[in-house]
């Protein structure tokens, strides 16, 4: 059963109800997550701003956000992400062995090298281990210190979001 509490429209502060109005005029709905995080509403109007960010106007491209956020959500084991982003990433093209690799905690040896950098800083981000100078290195040649920020920030959006709808215990649709 979903921990989700909605706030009625009447029972929303003005706050609440403008931070809504500009996710929906944004984003075009009211996202999961943001039903947790508007109970908090500059929680909620920073998470929207970075989040719009991340998936509409940042450098990395849909299929290298969708590798991200499916190794995080893998990492956390929250199948309402995971379920909802195999389906994105089959959207946006990602080849089906690749989404099942990064399901099964393999590397995909994606051809793109912007995508293979991205998987590879984004799993050893979240297995935990220091990665060698050398391997970041080839990281940041490919994705530049623009693209190693934005993952970085992703990897830790996409944790609170997992979090979120983990701890809310969202149903789940199979992709």
């Amino acid at each position: 059963m979903s921990r989700i509490l909605d706030i009625p429209d009447d029972k929303r502060t003005p706050e609440q109800a403008t931070i809504i109005d500009q996710l929906v005029a944004r984003r075009g709905r009211m996202l999961a997550p943001y039903k947790v995080w508007i109970h908090s509403p500059r929680i909620a109007a920073g998470m929207e701003e970075i989040g719009t960010f991340l998936n509409m106007q940042g450098s990395l491209s849909t299929r290298e956000v969708e590798i991200g956020i499916l190794v995080i959500a893998c990492h956390w084991d929250a199948d309402y992400v995971r379920q909802a982003h195999i389906r994105l990433g089959r959207e946006a093209g990602l080849p089906e062995q690749a989404i099942q690799d990064i399901v099964a905690g393999r590397d995909p040896k994606l051809s793109d090298p912007h995508e293979d950098a991205v998987y590879k800083f984004s799993a050893a981000l979240a297995g935990g281990a220091k990665m060698p100078d050398a391997e970041f290195a080839k990281v940041e040649k490919v994705l530049g210190r623009d693209g190693v920020a934005e993952v970085l920030v992703l990897l830790g959006y996409y944790t609170s979001v997992a979090l979120a709808m983990k701890v809310h215990e969202l149903p789940v649709v199979k992709a």
